[in-house]
């Protein structure tokens, strides 16, 4: 079995190609200290990106978990990977030209694959292109999209949260995006819209669909179970908190659990809602093994 690294040597060369690809990946590394700076930091500080930590070692697991297809030969595509370099240095500019934070991050993920075409060919590119592409949940929304997915998602969670306490004999009324419940107001920020567990679960979809094959039409259906398992995990989180509102009043203990307790469980919630959807596709369609005829009768008389 090859090693899980060999995909990262350099092709056999002339010195002078490799020691000039070498020093462009130790240039274009140390320009792009600023952004993975920047991305830590959002990271740390965001709770809604906080997965990003994930990201890189679970994309680095893709690729070791799929060795076996590493492609053997070795040919270095130098206009793929200058095309794909040139397009990182655009989209880097223009991001620092308009103060567009999420191309500087969209730009690094391209200089990524640049350098993999230009160290290990195309092949390598389309082996290595899941997990690049993974790389993508690493970089925060643009600012416009976090907006308007937040502002929506904000609306459904209060919406859907409204209807459980009233299931629950709540004395629940919407205005807006705040939740009035008897003495109290549950306001539903864009810190609670939801979008921590929207991104999330769709980043642990597209990473379950990399490691597990499934058939098109379920791999569309778990990616569309996205938004409603981080609706119904968010709305949960927001009913929880009513109840315990509505039982223990304003206290700090009730305040604690919803900035901070209640994050802690959204995303095993999310997993867990997430498994029973794995759990119901495979039941909801039985699947046959074909045999040929004569396989049949072999297996017969192995099992008489």
């Amino acid at each position: 079995m090859r090693s899980a690294v060999n995909w990262l040597r350099p092709p056999v060369g002339h010195r002078l190609e490799r020691s000039l690809l070498a020093i462009l990946a130790l240039a274009f590394a140390w320009a792009y200290w600023p952004t993975a700076v920047q991305l830590l930091s959002t990271w740390r500080e965001q709770v809604d990106y906080s997965h990003g930590f994930l990201v890189v070692p679970l994309a680095l697991l893709f690729l070791w978990l799929r060795q076996d297809s590493l492609p053997a030969v070795v040919a270095p595509d130098l206009v793929t990977g200058g095309l794909l370099l040139l397009a990182s240095v655009v989209v880097r500019c223009v991001g620092l030209r308009y103060s567009f934070d999420s191309l500087d991050g969209y730009s690094l993920i391209l200089w990524v694959a640049a350098m993999v075409a230009l160290l290990r060919g195309r092949a390598t590119l389309a082996w290595a292109l899941p997990a690049i592409l993974f790389l993508l949940f690493m970089v925060p929304l643009p600012f416009r999209v976090e907006q308007l997915l937040s502002m929506q998602l904000q609306r459904v969670a209060t919406a859907v949260s409204c209807f459980l306490l009233q299931c629950l004999g709540q004395p629940a009324f919407a205005e807006r995006t705040t939740i009035v419940l008897g003495v109290h107001e549950l306001a539903v920020e864009q810190e609670c819209s939801g979008l921590r567990m929207f991104v999330g679960t769709f980043a642990l979809a597209c990473a379950y669909l990399m490691v597990v094959r499934r058939e098109v039409w379920e791999q569309v259906a778990l990616l569309l179970a996205v938004v409603p398992i981080a609706i119904v995990a968010n709305s949960l989180r927001i009913v929880v908190t009513g109840l315990l509102y509505q039982a223990w009043g304003d206290t700090e203990a009730v305040r604690r659990w919803s900035h901070d307790l209640a994050g802690l469980f959204m995303m095993p919630l999310c997993a867990a809602l997430f498994a029973l959807t794995l759990g119901y596709l495979a039941r909801l369609v039985m699947r046959e093994e074909s045999m040929r005829l004569d396989e049949v009768v072999t297996r017969g008389k192995l099992d008489s």
